[in-house]
């Protein structure tokens, strides 16, 4: 068979698994389909106080008003982000539909900028925040970025991951160093090993 005629099959081939496989994923993951945001239960008192608590606990110097606001601004604003990103699916179906340009924005890293975006207009002066990426190393696995809060002069691993993507909007916050879903490591860290690799392979 003439190269072309093998390259032209082999196009074929993935053009038709492709929107198979999607149909596969779809099917799979249909059992865990998303509750819509506009039917979530609005976020409790208790709750905002809790991640209140667990980020002025991130050290003797927070101020117990900025820790309470972070802690609002971090479990209200994803549900406000998941109407405007029209989250109907699971993560990983929603991440699919936005590359396929039929949803307008809500993959992970969106999430973390538009997230960390508002937690940086207030201004606060006894937190600080910072940017991380997992699975940057496994071919695996996708990429996931996140947002982290910790005391000011603390390092990210000191702090908490706040996510909001994992869940579709459901806030996702825990220590760092216990969220063994994902190993995270400092996003510049990470640009920087990119920036190597491909400085390596221009070479």
């Amino acid at each position: 068979m003439p190269a072309s005629a093998t390259i032209r099959s082999t196009v074929t081939r993935r053009n038709f698994f492709a929107p198979v496989l999607l149909v596969l994923s779809l099917l799979l993951t249909a059992g865990c389909a998303t509750t819509p945001p506009d039917r979530l239960p609005p976020p409790s008192e208790a709750e905002i106080a809790a991640l209140a608590r667990e980020i002025q606990a991130l050290g003797p110097g927070i101020d117990p008003a900025e820790a309470v606001r972070a802690a609002r601004v971090s479990i209200e604003y994803p549900r406000r982000l998941a109407l405007t990103y029209q989250i109907t699916d699971p993560p990983y179906i929603h991440n699919i539909k936005v590359n396929q340009g039929l949803k307008p924005r809500g993959l992970c890293y969106q999430w973390a900028d538009d997230l960390e975006a508002r937690l940086r207009q207030e201004g606060f002066a006894t937190l600080s925040l910072h940017r991380a990426i997992a699975n940057s190393e496994n071919p695996l696995r996708i990429e996931h970025s996140t947002v982290i809060v910790s005391a000011p002069g603390d390092g990210m691993y000191q702090g908490l991951v706040l996510d909001p993507w994992r869940n579709g909007g459901v806030l996702y916050w825990g220590p760092v160093t216990q969220d063994h879903k994902y190993p995270w490591l400092p996003r510049q860290e990470v640009f920087a090993r990119k920036y190597q690799k491909q400085q390596r392979a221009a070479r």
